[in-house]
């Protein structure tokens, strides 16, 4: 499938947070496999939310027309890992070569618990 041609079931940024919190699975897909320049490594990822029932949810960069939708591409390593820290992952396990993606899931809070 061509990604930036057809672009079913896209969530901006601030959705995507919200089905995580809801259980969704967060997937990272290897769109290109990483190689190391200087200190860091560089690819592409892409990241999307799934349902238990299967339901895929891309994410897409935020744009004021519908015109602008674009899929969410992380260039670095780095940028996947900031990303899912700031969901409220502790950890990422990053695909390294192209094809290949890990699934997240965040855990549910303690009922009941208090800090």
């Amino acid at each position: 499938m061509n990604w930036k041609v057809q672009a079913p079931n896209v969530v901006t940024e601030a959705r995507f947070r919200e089905l995580v919190e809801d259980g969704y699975n967060a997937e990272i897909l290897c769109q290109e496999s990483a190689h190391k320049k200087g200190p860091s490594y560089y690819g592409v990822w892409i990241m999307r939310a799934v349902s238990d029932d299967g339901m895929e949810k891309l994410l897409v960069t935020a744009r004021n027309t519908t015109s602008d939708i674009k899929i969410r591409e992380f260039k670095t390593i780095t940028g996947v890992v900031s990303f899912f820290i700031g969901i409220g992952f502790p950890h990422a396990d990053v695909p390294l070569f192209e094809g290949h993606r890990t699934s997240h899931k965040l855990a549910a809070p303690v009922k009941g618990s208090s800090d």
